[in-house]
């Protein structure tokens, strides 16, 4: 990782970077070598499971892991991430950046086609953009787009669109400026949340991302078929302008949220990748089945601090410290994740090559004495007598359940709570979250650009992705002046110093870090799984 580093920072970029029964053929892949190709059209068809229907595939919406493989696939952005996870040239050919970093001139490929035969213009991407930024639309992504001149303005409701500095200059050219320099800033835009829209199509149909047969994208793939909450279909978008890289014909996505049936379909051929059940999960790694990738993200736990008994720090601290990392990791989940004892991974590197998360050490470690005397002061502190019901949500998957009766099992026996559970499917349990109406609830973050800002950023009172009720104005004034510092040492020392102040108070409880831990038939090359959160499917074959 830290040589990753090393290469990313000489290219000016601070980039690195969604209970099982085991059968008695566990650990033994029946698929190994086949290809499970279409034989009676030769087709190539890739077999993926998404976990669930996503969430949306209107861009700016589908902010989440559930979303992003699909639109990521369907659609492209002026840059888009290689191999090596780098932002390259996609539906911009070049670009221009002024002496003061801040303004970006992109020059958008002539043969760049949407999947309807229309051109990609640079005014489709001012749309999206500028429709990404509207307070009416409400997109969890909004806050990406504050690097932009007059972005958090706008939607804030402070600032009018004519203010945002995103411009078609002309058919094919875009100007963006920037409210600073950002040296990450082409790999923001990697991101699906930028992703263009055709104007002409969502003007005549705003609900053009809700079926396949209105589906209109940019990409290497198609959008097919999709039966909601049972698959979706991608097919080789011929209009791409890349298509001659694209050597799949279909992808098939299944949605599968049981990691026992996932694997079972991954055994039989039905899928062509598959996570590792922790049941078996010993004897696939020592058969050396398993493989393991970097992943930039966090599994975490987020307090509702508006509601009793969370509103007090010390008995947020006292569950805290009531959790043991490492036995969830090596008793449940069993994937060789690492604890978290902060909440920014680690493989981001500061000036000085120093790793952030080693810098700024352990955050947050299980102690059960402390947790006792901090949930007593706690209580006394509110005149409990008896704690307040406490009842912690996951949304709907075999090992969130699995973890959540663990880290019940814990506070009962570190602390003598009695912790109830409760399950959602995932988009009422998103919309509940996003409400702030749970006392306590399971969550993840996967980075959405290779920077720890990324990571902090999300904490900020108000923020659409704190939804915990957390506010502290310490702590926002350290991340704006993060988020505006061009002096990259002074700005790694902000960071450092915002996320102590996060875990003196404690809203969330990290668990672990997520790393890419999957199963995959050997006939299938080059799916690029991107440390961010998402796959690349463009450079994907299937022999």
């Amino acid at each position: 990782m830290k040589k990753v580093m090393a290469l990313l920072m000489t290219a000016m970029l601070v980039f690195v970077l969604a209970a099982c029964t085991a059968t008695n053929n566990a650990g033994t892949d029946t698929n190994e070598g086949t290809n499970n190709n279409d034989s009676k059209t030769g087709e190539k068809v890739l077999r993926l499971n998404n976990g669930s229907e996503p969430t949306s595939l209107d861009p700016p919406i589908g902010f989440d892991s559930y979303s992003w493989n699909a639109l990521n696939n369907l659609m492209e952005g002026l840059t888009r991430l290689n191999d090596q996870h780098l932002p390259q040239e996609a539906t911009a050919e070049k670009w221009d950046v002024s002496e003061d970093g801040k303004t970006y001139t992109f020059y958008i490929r002539e043969n760049a086609k949407w999947s309807n035969g229309d051109d990609v213009t640079a005014g489709d991407f001012e749309f999206a953009w500028k429709r990404l930024l509207n307070p009416d639309t409400a997109s969890p992504a909004a806050f990406l787009g504050y690097f932009i001149e007059g972005g958090e303005a706008y939607n804030n409701g402070e600032g009018s669109v004519d203010d945002v500095k995103v411009k078609a200059v002309d058919e094919k050219t875009l100007e963006v400026t920037l409210v600073a320099p950002q040296t990450y800033f082409l790999s923001v835009i990697t991101n699906p949340a930028f992703f263009p829209i055709n104007e002409k199509v969502a003007s005549e149909n705003p609900q053009w991302f809700a079926e396949a047969d209105s589906f209109v994208g940019n990409g290497p793939f198609n959008l097919a078929e999709w039966e909601h909450e049972s698959h979706f279909v991608m097919a080789k978008n011929d209009q791409y302008w890349d298509a001659d890289a694209v050597k799949l014909d279909k992808v098939h996505w299944a949605m599968v949220n049981d990691t026992n049936t996932e694997y079972q379909m991954y055994q039989t051929g039905d899928l062509d990748t598959s996570g590792v059940p922790a049941d078996v999960s010993e004897q696939l790694f020592k058969d050396g089945k398993v493989n393991v990738g970097e992943q930039a993200g966090t599994y975490f736990f987020r307090f509702g601090v508006e509601q009793e008994p969370f509103q007090n720090a010390n008995i947020r601290k006292a569950f805290a410290m009531a959790v043991n990392q490492q036995d969830v990791v090596d008793y449940i989940t069993k994937r060789e994740e690492e604890p978290a004892k902060g909440f920014v991974a680690k493989g981001f590197s500061d000036p000085s090559g120093n790793d952030f998360r080693e810098t700024n050490g352990d955050l947050v470690t299980f102690n059960a004495e402390e947790a006792k005397t901090l949930l007593k002061k706690g209580m006394e502190e509110e005149g409990y007598e008896t704690l307040p019901e406490v009842t912690l949500t996951y949304n709907t998957s075999d090992e969130h359940k699995r973890i959540a009766e663990t880290l019940q099992q814990m506070f009962k026996d570190n602390l003598g709570v009695d912790v109830k559970l409760a399950n959602m499917e995932w988009n009422v349990f998103l919309d509940a979250q996003k409400n702030l109406e749970f006392q306590f609830s399971r969550s993840s973050f996967l980075a959405d650009y290779a920077d720890p800002i990324n990571f902090l950023e999300n904490f900020q009172t108000g923020h659409s992705m704190n939804r915990t009720g957390w506010a502290n104005s310490k702590y926002d004034d350290l991340i704006q002046k993060a988020l505006n510092e061009a002096d990259e040492a002074k700005r790694f020392e902000l960071m450092y110093e915002a996320e102590k102040v996060l875990f003196e108070e404690m809203p969330i409880i990290p668990l672990y870090f997520y790393n890419h831990v999957y199963l995959q038939n050997e006939a299938v090359k080059g799916i690029v799984r991107h440390p961010v959160g998402y796959i690349e499917l463009k450079w994907a074959d299937k022999e």
